[in-house]
């Protein structure tokens, strides 16, 4: 049994891989080319069906997608944004579980209010990873990428909460508001509570202990389930835990990690997330036949898939209301939130609204659902419910997948006014760190800086490199730089890597040099590469 479940994993993992790297060969975004991959499959005669543990994908996939999210978010951003995020992340969670539950009522046959709140709290949360994914590439305001960041971090958690008060409902038949409503809060509070209090004991294990690259890389991995599972054993938000617990590690992280074990830590992460992401996403597919295979007879498919039509119609009208409805009162009655959103265009708007993308949480929700109900009765409508969820995250997914790009580009959103280039920032940031280095050389190494020939090159160039930074700004100050000329120098740059590149491996037969050595300086170069296609 242990060897055939490995062989599928092994297979399942290279079978995601060899998938997208098809999806890239035809530009299509690696989330929705695995969907529609794993839809095709599932339907192939003799293809066993998938039944998915919801189990096995909260604890498994979900604390260190959630960690790695909030590790790389902009605590600064974040908090400038706190207010538009928390009505995105809290607010439109509650207000579209609402408008789901009454739409529900009215228009779906058995349908009772109960019920209709299960299926709000399981698709009122966007995927971030997905629009991640698409938006790869697109330019879009640094504004937008940090709200819709920002709100995925918190939605999984509130909308999380409405699906378990809502199945307690459904299960016990009573709710009272006012306990929600107190639990609710404790629920949150209690799990971001956690999150920092283990996050402060790995930051002890971190910055006190003799760790190492290859240590520290194995601690950031243990890191985030420790968070979750502790603070769902004692019934509070364990998603709350890992986001709090990862964005303030992320905040020591220049303490706490040296710079081979940030390297190694994002190295590794990133080849994690990848695979995770890829398999969340091929099981999304993968799992429709088994759940077209119990909607029954009582609900065609046809009608059931209307149903799904309607309600990420309406999921998608009331995120649009709700969007430019808070923007302009809050606006309106605060003068700072005014001037803070005053690059927030009606296109940024538009972008925020389409980018509502639906995927694994919501997936992992709805198969979370208990077959039977105590006393061996049927969940009611647990098929349905289950079918019109795919329904959402096939449309929000794919359908709204596939063409944000489009609509981006049909937008042309314009650029934020006074809002340097990403190029012009970075070197104001390289001219303020070389003055600092060579203030520092000049207070504390004054000697060494005129009898230390090596400190005496070192000053030179860094002298050198402020001159050519300055000279490099003014440039772009006065227009003289355009976009042909920069992206003809970053070309001929990653050219010149590749031919230093191409040396290297020749002189790794060459006896005269150590393979480390070599090691080292083929690194530098993938850093300097690095450095070059990240400003593109």
């Amino acid at each position: 049994m242990l060897h055939d479940n490995l062989i599928l994993i092994l297979v399942l993992l290279l079978g995601v891989t060899l998938l997208v790297m098809i999806g890239q060969k035809l530009r299509i975004s690696y989330p929705i080319f695995l969907v529609i991959a794993g839809l095709l499959i599932g339907f192939i005669p003799g293809i066993p069906p998938l039944k998915i543990d919801p189990d096995i994908v909260f604890l498994l996939f979900l604390p260190p997608l959630l960690y790695e999210a909030a590790w790389f978010t902009s605590w600064k951003n974040f908090w400038e944004y706190k207010g538009a995020i928390f009505l995105m992340a809290v607010g439109l969670v509650f207000i579209t579980s609402v408008a789901v539950a009454y739409f529900s009522v009215a228009f779906i046959p058995g349908f009772t209010l109960a019920l209709g709140f299960l299926l709000g709290g399981i698709i009122s949360p966007p995927d971030a990873v997905a629009a991640a994914a698409v938006l790869k590439g697109v330019k879009i305001p640094k504004m937008v990428s940090s709200l819709l960041e920002g709100e995925s971090l918190v939605n999984d958690a509130s909308s999380l909460i409405v699906f378990k008060f809502a199945l307690a409902t459904v299960v016990t038949g009573t709710f009272v508001l006012q306990d929600a409503a107190v639990n609710f809060v404790s629920v949150a509070g209690f799990g971001i509570l956690i999150g920092i209090g283990i996050g402060g004991i790995f930051y002890a294990i971190h910055r006190w202990l003799p760790t190492t690259e290859n240590i520290d890389t194995v601690l950031t991995l243990l890191t985030p389930y420790f968070m979750y599972i502790v603070a769902e054993h004692f019934k509070t938000s364990g998603v709350m835990a890992v986001v709090s617990g990862g964005l303030l590690l992320s905040s020591q992280s220049h303490i706490i990690l040296t710079s081979n074990s940030r390297i190694k830590s994002v190295s590794v992460w990133s080849a994690v997330i990848f695979m995770l992401n890829g398999v969340v996403f091929i099981l999304i597919g993968l799992a429709l036949p088994d759940i077209v295979a119990g909607l029954g007879p009582e609900y065609p498919i046809s009608v059931a898939i209307g149903y799904g039509i309607g309600i990420t119609i309406l999921a998608l009208l009331v995120r649009f209301v709700w969007l430019f409805s808070t923007a302009r009162i809050t606006s309106f009655f605060n003068k700072k939130t005014r001037l803070r959103y005053q690059g927030m265009t009606w296109h940024s708007s538009i972008v925020i609204v389409y980018a509502g993308m639906r995927g694994v949480v919501s997936l992992a929700a709805a198969l979370s659902i208990p077959v039977m109900i105590a006393d061996q009765i049927p969940f009611p409508l647990r098929n349905l419910i289950l079918f019109i969820t795919f329904v959402v995250i096939f449309i929000t997914l794919v359908i709204q997948g596939l063409t944000l790009p489009l609509v981006v580009k049909l937008l042309n959103i314009p650029e934020m006014k006074n809002k340097l280039s990403e190029k012009e920032q970075s070197i104001k940031i390289k001219l303020k760190l070389i003055d600092l280095s060579l203030d520092k050389l000049k207070t504390d190494y004054q000697y060494q800086c005129t009898h230390n020939e090596l400190m005496i090159n070192l000053k030179a160039e860094l002298q050198h490199s402020l001159v050519e930074q300055k000279d490099t700004l003014q440039a772009y100050n006065k227009g003289d730089i355009d976009k042909h000329d920069l992206k003809a120098y970053h070309e001929i740059m990653v050219d010149l890597i590749k031919v230093q590149r191409k040396e290297l491996h020749h002189l790794k037969s060459n006896k005269d040099y150590d393979d480390d050595i070599i090691r080292k300086e083929e690194w530098r170069l993938d850093l300097e590469e690095l450095g070059i296609t990240s400003s593109e």
